[in-house]
């Protein structure tokens, strides 16, 4: 019997597959000990890629203080690769990514250091005397929903006309302006200037590129800092779809941290934005503008109905910085006992100003002992390994006794594209992938019996996991936009449901960009991993109940270098839980079949339900298909409903779907 097990296993990863139902039987009356925490629907942003600049944050144009400095050498490749324009721009004077109006005009700009009216540069325009002279950026406007965006500039003429024209014109076509307005400057000091850009209706298509222009005539000379350009519908400077789109996911926690936490210091995000001062983000190799900072990331938590969780920089930082910025958000919030991550992935090289293992503990006291003092009650996460390899660090931090913090952190983001076997086929890379939460809890497991072997913290410490992610190179293997990714974030949901008990708190990654919301070319949507969230966080289950799936199961071998072995997957997944009320039964359900629908006997005790059940279903033709800006939701749940005879429901989960079924009571 054991060696047909592994043959029906083994052929179904390969391809050779064979029949197979399954049965599910729900036991309402058998109820967990624990309820299922909100905040296992945490959410996670960092400035990283586009997710805040120019994501959620609105204003559209990058490097609007013309500073230096701001990309690695690496992101620069990328943008030189992509734009080769930018090289002739670069040896005009001018820095990334602005272009000259007219490249053919030649060295009519100079950059000056410390004259400038915000961080270290501004940019000397010098106009030609019979023809419009300035500069240009590529910008992609959500004209979908918003034709007028308003903007300033600071400006300080130095000779000749003091007049500025800025503008929006097609793309590489100078000579084609939409919207103008006229800046006259009043001063040879430096002075800030506002001014409105209107569109006509259907003069702009969506997702067609634009060039901003600030221009000059008449042999004027002026310098120029600090662009700003936002929709007119922006909310309090952010993004309105992303924030709806936030908003409806009922996420119960934004965790603001991640590699940049540890280079991080909050004073630079905060006071008048016009005084922010522009810097290089030393994680990702890209701009901090510093315009989204403390209070814009608080004002975004109210926004969407979130509580902010911080994490602070153990890294460059000191105990006394960590202590302030614990006080000031305390204040702005008007709430103590807040959640604060003390230091991210501390154990990576990778981290500015690492600790070793032998240091860490004595840190991690250091930093704790400093935010206890401002705030007694604060919610305190030590960093721990990832699940994978945490025994020696977590084993380093629990030395430190109980009373100290809370929670100790995990982190699980992995490459889902790679596998151990060579030459494997495109089904076994999946499967591989779809099997990762179910070691990732066998590997949870592990962490709290670690835990509870240190004495006094059996109960008292639990675990944090702040940070989780699918990704890949591209789409030809389960990541984060397409649907295989949201299997895999359906599947890790199912982990966290059943270890809820001692893993109160988990953080998807992220919010804005990876599994979360995205914005392209100005339109703003959620990939495959968003919606399958969506359909677990907004859900009335609170109570898990007994659940107990037969079906046929498979195991990975040579699989995930993270995790190469995983033994006894099940296709289908299936678990559930009652609303506080007792009178609505949920039923979460991962298939991971990649081409077998499974024909499934559902059998629900200690629960009447009425004759109708709600069905929510996400599936697409291919796990490889994704949500993007010119499909943005080509992949959404399906609603349905079926009829339901009794307490037995025969039904068929689609081949690699996310399937959420509600039961209501029906009357005694």
């Amino acid at each position: 019997m054991k060696r047909l097990a592994w043959l029906l296993a083994t052929s179904a990863v390969c391809g050779c597959l064979l029949a197979q139902d399954a049965t599910v039987r729900v036991d309402a009356s058998r109820r967990a000990g624990y309820k299922i925490p909100r905040t296992i629907y945490g959410t996670f942003l960092e400035p990283i890629g586009q997710s805040i600049y120019p994501g959620l944050w609105a204003q559209v144009l990058e490097n609007p203080s013309f500073e230096e400095n701001l990309w690695s050498a690496g992101q620069i490749r990328r943008m030189l690769d992509n734009e080769p324009a930018l090289q002739r721009a670069s040896q005009l004077g001018l820095p990334l990514p602005w272009e000259p109006l007219d490249s053919a005009q030649g060295a009519r700009y100079e950059p000056r250091w410390n004259e400038a009216a915000n961080s270290y540069r501004s940019l000397l325009i010098m106009a030609l005397p019979d023809a419009q002279t300035g500069v240009r950026q590529q910008v992609f406007l959500p004209v979908h929903r918003a034709l007028t965006y308003n903007g300033s500039l600071y400006a300080k003429q130095v000779r000749g006309p003091g007049a500025v024209e800025v503008s929006l014109r097609r793309r590489n076509r100078s000579e084609s302006v939409l919207a103008r307005a006229a800046v006259q400057l009043r001063d040879r000091a430096w002075q800030k200037y506002d001014f409105t850009l209107e569109l006509s209706a259907r003069e702009v298509r969506p997702l067609e590129p634009l060039d901003f222009v600030i221009a000059l005539t008449g042999d004027a000379r002026a310098l120029i800092d600090q662009v700003m350009l936002f929709p007119a519908d922006a909310v309090d400077g952010m993004d309105p779809e992303m924030i709806e789109l936030a908003r409806a996911l009922k996420t119960p926690l934004v965790r603001f941290g991640g590699n940049f936490t540890s280079a991080y210091h909050w004073r630079d995000g905060i006071g008048p934005l016009d005084k922010r001062i522009s810097m290089l983000n030393l994680s990702w190799g890209m701009p901090e503008y510093n315009h989204f900072g403390t209070e814009e990331f608080l004002r975004f938590c109210r926004l969407i109905g979130a509580e902010p969780q911080i994490a602070l920089n153990l890294g460059s930082g000191t105990p006394e910085e960590a202590a302030e910025w614990v006080r000031y958000v305390n204040e702005k919030w008007g709430k103590t006992g807040l959640l604060w991550e003390l230091g991210n992935e501390l154990w990576g090289d990778f981290q500015t100003g690492y600790p070793t293992l032998g240091k860490v503990a004595a840190l991690t006291k250091t930093f704790a002992e400093a935010v206890r003092r401002v705030d007694p009650a604060a919610r305190l996460i030590a960093t721990g390994q990832d699940p994978d390899h945490f025994r020696e660090w977590n084993a380093a931090q629990l030395g430190l006794g109980p009373g100290l913090y809370e929670m100790l952190a995990t982190h699980f983001v992995v490459g889902s594209g790679t596998v151990r076997r060579r030459n494997a086929p495109p089904q076994f890379i999946a499967h591989s992938a779809f099997a990762l939460p179910v070691e990732l809890e066998r590997r949870l497991r592990r962490m709290k019996a670690q835990i509870d072997e240190h004495p006094g913290m059996a109960g008292r410490v639990k675990i944090a996991f702040t940070e989780w992610l699918f990704h890949g190179s591209d789409d030809a293997s389960p990541r984060f936009h397409n649907m295989g990714g949201a299997i895999c974030a359906a599947g890790l949901l199912h982990t966290f449901i059943r270890t809820a008990d001692f893993l109160p708190v988990a953080d998807m990654t992220g919010l804005i960009e990876f599994g979360g919301i995205w914005k392209k070319r100005g339109r703003v949507y959620g990939v495959p991993a968003y919606w399958a969230f969506r359909m677990y966080s907004t859900a009335d289950a609170t109570t898990p109940v007994a659940t107990d799936t037969r079906v046929e199961t498979y195991n990975v071998t040579d699989g995930n270098p993270r995790l190469p072995g995983i033994a006894e997957v099940p296709y289908l997944d299936v678990v559930a839980a009652l609303n506080d009320q007792g009178d609505k039964l949920t039923l979460f359900a991962v298939n991971r079949h990649l081409e077998r629908d499974l024909a499934t006997d559902i059998e629900v005790a200690g629960f009447r339900p009425r004759g109708r059940v709600d069905i929510q279903t996400l599936s697409a033709p291919s796990i490889y298909q994704a949500n993007n800006e010119m499909r943005p939701e080509a992949i959404r749940p399906i609603p349905a409903a079926v009829t339901i005879g009794g307490d037995r429901l025969r039904y068929t989960f689609p081949r690699s779907s996310v399937t959420v079924l509600v039961f209501e009571a029906g009357s005694a």
